[in-house]
Parts: C-alpha cells; sequence; structure tokens
C-alpha cells in the first residue's frame, strides 16, 4: 500500500469505510492495535524532538547571557573576514 493511498484513506472517512470492507475484524483489530502502536510513538518522537528544542533554547540563552557578561559579541568570536588577495587568477593546469 503506498503512502498515497494511506494518505486518501486518512483524508476520507467513505474511503477508509471501502478500504475497511476488505478486511476481516480480526484484521481491522490487529490494524487498530499497530495504529495505535505508531501514534503514540510519533507521539514520544515528537515530546522528544520539543524537549531537545527546548533544551536548545535553554543552551541558547545560557550562552548569550554569559557572552553579554564578559562584553563579548558575535562579532568578536568571529573576527575579520579572510583578505582578498589581489593580482591574476592561477593559470590552468591543463594548459588552456
Amino acid at each position: 500500500m503506498s503512502s498515497e493511498t494511506l494518505e486518501r484513506i486518512a483524508r476520507n472517512k467513505n474511503v477508509a469505510r471501502a478500504a475497511a470492507r476488505q478486511l476481516s475484524m480480526e484484521q481491522l483489530y490487529k490494524l487498530s492495535d499497530v495504529i495505535g502502536e505508531v501514534i503514540e510513538q510519533k507521539k514520544e518522537e515528537e515530546k522528544r524532538r520539543e524537549q531537545e528544542e527546548a533544551d536548545k533554547e535553554k543552551k541558547l540563552a545560557e550562552i548569550r547571557e554569559a557572552m553579554q557578561d564578559a562584553g563579548l559579541s558575535v562579532e568578536d568570536l568571529v573576527g575579520e573576514p579572510p583578505r582578498r588577495r589581489r593580482g591574476r587568477p592561477p593559470k590552468n593546469a591543463n594548459g588552456s
């Protein structure tokens, strides 16, 4: 079953009913269990991702505060961009 088919089933109740008619009750219960597990896994992944984002924001805030306390800016950390050399570019090695 393609992801497009699953999307059609998920978006349209009548399509889902038509697909369900092709399955036995045992298959429907099994499908229900599998979908329930997938939903729980997706919830856990989303919760973990949100926690990682919150941790990252907290660390950024701590770094910004430490930089401010030290009197530093982003420019102080990055430094000056490298200067471009003047003059001719090197000739090609292949002789053209």
